[in-house]
């Protein structure tokens, strides 16, 4: 194996585990995590692998093929803090920390060699799957008694502190509790959730990334929480709740000069419809309605786009080029937006002619290429050997 190959290369030695974390992407319910709704993700075959073994010391050494010019990058378990240097390798180093701060011992350093095939920056989790990922070697190599959803949290718990990224839990959750050819729904409010069949009989997902460079840090993503945190607060002088999921969106209209600041209103309006759609898509996709699936993909971006003002020309371009394709049955943007990806769900005879016809319209209109991605559904994080 490649991986194995690359980790003696580096490390002169043979790892002792092979793991793999997938990357996700959600198909409905956006923006509504870290807003007590609902999310609909699913784990793709795409992801994270990594190659480890352990030291008898207290050095960390991390090694990227995806980043292979920042070369090998060192630490001590004694030294675990944020360092802009460190770049990618700030993601396991968070995940460590978090899990010596919560009573988890970590005796010895590690060695570790990842590779991954998400695009970075695509909006499809690598983030996410890099921190699952790493979660889960500490947990088989230390033999670490941590449950699944702990697990989650203490990687949520990493990039919210660690990185800075006031991220909700819906990529970690996805990451290592995916199932092959489901997706999860889960209220991210109880964290209660159940699996779905994704039964799309003749069409495929296609995942479109705009190769817009983004980075969640620098993007408004902290800006669009903080207002949804705002809106709430002002809701709250008279309404008895938690989180805008709590919410109907009738009982938002009633309420709404609460809130009185119009861009917050359209804040709160966007994360309740967007909750509403996530559970008529999922009735919808169970009664094997595509169609009106489809039709809930496209009402979520125009939220997102007109409401919610996360989408920009590009995501924009890709949702609107692959209205116009016959044979596409949903489109919208997934993740945070300002670029990253777009997930469309195509029948199968129409698959080339969307990549064809889209990529085209995209190149003209945005004046670079965008790449296309038909996913597969796969497992949550694991151990390979």
């Amino acid at each position: 194996m490649e991986l194995k190959a690359g980790f003696g290369k580096i490390f002169q030695e043979n790892p002792e585990g092979i793991y793999f974390a997938p990357g996700r992407v959600n198909l409905i319910g956006e923006h509504t995590d870290y807003n007590g709704g609902n999310v609909f993700p699913c784990a793709l075959t795409i992801g994270t692998y990594g190659a480890v073994k352990k030291r008898r010391d207290q050095m960390v050494r991390l090694f990227s093929e995806n980043f292979e010019h920042k070369g090998v990058i060192q630490f001590s378990l004694d030294e675990l803090v944020y360092d802009r240097r460190h770049d990618w390798a700030n993601y396991p180093k968070g995940v460590i920390k978090v899990f010596v701060e919560s009573g988890f011992r970590i005796p010895y350093g590690l060695d570790l060699y990842y590779s991954g095939n998400i695009p970075n920056g695509a909006g499809l989790s690598s983030s996410a799957s890099i921190e699952v990922l790493t979660a889960f070697i500490l947990k088989e190599l230390f033999q670490l008694s941590v449950e699944t959803i702990e697990l989650v949290k203490l990687c949520q718990k990493a990039e919210n502190e660690f990185i800075g990224v006031n991220s909700g839990i819906m990529d970690q959750f996805a990451v290592a509790m995916g199932q092959k050819d489901k997706a999860i729904l889960l209220d991210t409010n109880s964290l209660k959730y159940r699996y779905a069949d994704i039964r799309l009989k003749d069409a495929s997902i296609i995942v479109t990334n705009t190769n817009k460079k983004r980075g969640l840090q620098d993007s408004k993503y902290n800006e669009r929480r903080a207002e949804c945190e705002e809106a709430l607060r002002r809701l709250q002088k008279k309404l008895d709740i938690n989180a805008l999921g709590e919410l109907t969106s009738k009982e938002l209209i009633e309420n709404k000069h609460l809130i009185e600041d119009p861009v917050l209103i359209k804040r709160a309006l966007h994360a309740v419809t967007e909750n509403e759609r996530t559970l008529l898509a999922v009735k919808a996709l169970e009664s094997e309605n595509i169609r009106e699936f489809g039709k809930l993909m496209y009402a979520s971006h125009e939220s997102l786009r007109d409401d919610y003002e996360v989408t920009g020309a590009e995501l924009d371009t890709l949702v609107e080029a692959a209205g116009k394709v016959d044979g596409t049955i949903g489109s919208r943007m997934t993740g945070a937006g300002f670029g990253g990806c777009t997930v469309s769900i195509v029948r199968n005879d129409a698959v080339e002619h969307f990549i064809e016809t889209v990529g085209k319209e995209y190149r003209n209109r945005i004046g670079y290429d965008a790449d296309f991605y038909v996913v597969s559904i796969g497992e949550g994080v694991h151990r390979i050997e």
